[in-house]
């Protein structure tokens, strides 16, 4: 690193351990994408920082061209996971501030640093910085209590076939799995208990261990799983459910996935892709796997079925 950028580096580190971060939020990945969030380039001045929306890509171009630090593609999550995740439970930055609802896998998903932070920001290295972080430091658990307020009348009630209530976050594939629950379950799983609920935003928003253990079925938080699952006991029957706009429907790859990820299942495996009509289904048609089959939202009493035996039914494993 050159002496500027080194000096960036380090001003920026401090000042986030000056906002209250740990270790990780303050190391050298998380201050260059602090200062890629505030478009400062090495030698600007903290009164200079800006505030524009970036998705992680941008984020990680500007570092490239900007800090001359390289990230390959394949660090995308880690920044995602490791670094803006944590920014954005503090309030640092929101996730889309110009479309909350924003779809999971849109190329447009962005951040930006809250302006309320960036005034502050503006102030490092001010004689009034001291005044002005301990004030904002005092304001984030209201500002944040507003923001989770604001956040939790935008989520999506859901009401499982149990009569349980659930809400997801916004957005995603969660208005899909929403219809899932409430227009696929009661028509060909009635009986059926949900055992897993996916959710855009936290992964687990329904999530019955012991049940799926009862059926040899052990997932750990980096376990390979659908966007739902549900049990038919009196078939004994695991059904395995994919939102096709979060990862595309059950394909031959997903569908070798998911079978190892529950190979030890007691209960025989039914996999269901799911789109939000068939219009949608279309794009995908070519990829759908065999001896599976299809629920489409704007058709929710029938099913299509790829090939096989029977209708909606597992197939013998054929490892």
């Amino acid at each position: 690193m050159t002496d500027s950028i080194e000096t960036m580096v380090e001003e920026a580190q401090q000042l986030l351990r000056d906002l209250g971060f740990d270790a990780e939020r303050c190391n050298q990945r998380s201050a260059l994408v602090f200062l890629a969030l505030l478009h400062l380039r090495p030698g600007d001045s903290w009164s200079e920082a800006a505030n524009p929306m970036l998705g992680t890509r941008a984020i990680m171009d500007w570092i490239a061209d900007e800090y001359a630090t390289p990230y390959k593609p394949n660090t995308r999550e880690t920044i995602r996971r490791r670094t803006l995740h944590q920014f954005k439970d503090a309030l640092l930055i929101a996730e889309n501030p110009d479309r909350p609802d924003r779809p999971v896998n849109s190329p447009r998903w962005c951040y930006q640093i809250h302006p309320r932070a960036r005034d502050v920001i503006r102030q490092a290295g001010s004689s009034r910085f001291q005044e002005a972080l301990t004030a904002y430091l005092a304001e984030v658990p209201g500002l944040k209590a507003r923001y989770d307020a604001a956040r939790a009348m935008e989520r999506i009630p859901v009401t499982l076939p149990s009569g349980e209530e659930l809400t997801l976050s916004p957005g995603g594939q969660n208005v899909l799995l929403k219809q899932i629950v409430e227009g696929f379950c009661p028509h060909f799983t009635p009986g059926g208990v949900v055992l897993y609920v996916g959710d855009a935003d936290s992964k687990w928003a329904q999530f019955d261990e012991p049940g799926l253990a009862q059926l040899g079925v052990s997932v750990d938080e980096h376990g390979m799983m659908p966007d739902l699952v549900v049990h038919l006991p009196d078939r004994n029957w695991l059904v395995l459910l994919e939102a096709a706009t979060s990862h595309g429907p059950v394909d031959a790859q997903r569908h070798g996935e998911l079978g190892r990820s529950f190979a030890n299942s007691t209960a025989q495996l039914v996999f269901v892709s799911c789109f939000p009509s068939r219009s949608e289904m279309r794009r995908y048609l070519t990829h759908i796997a065999w001896e599976t089959d299809v629920w489409c939202a704007d058709s929710p009493t029938h099913l299509i079925h790829f090939d096989g035996e029977q209708f909606l039914g597992p197939y013998p494993s054929q490892d």
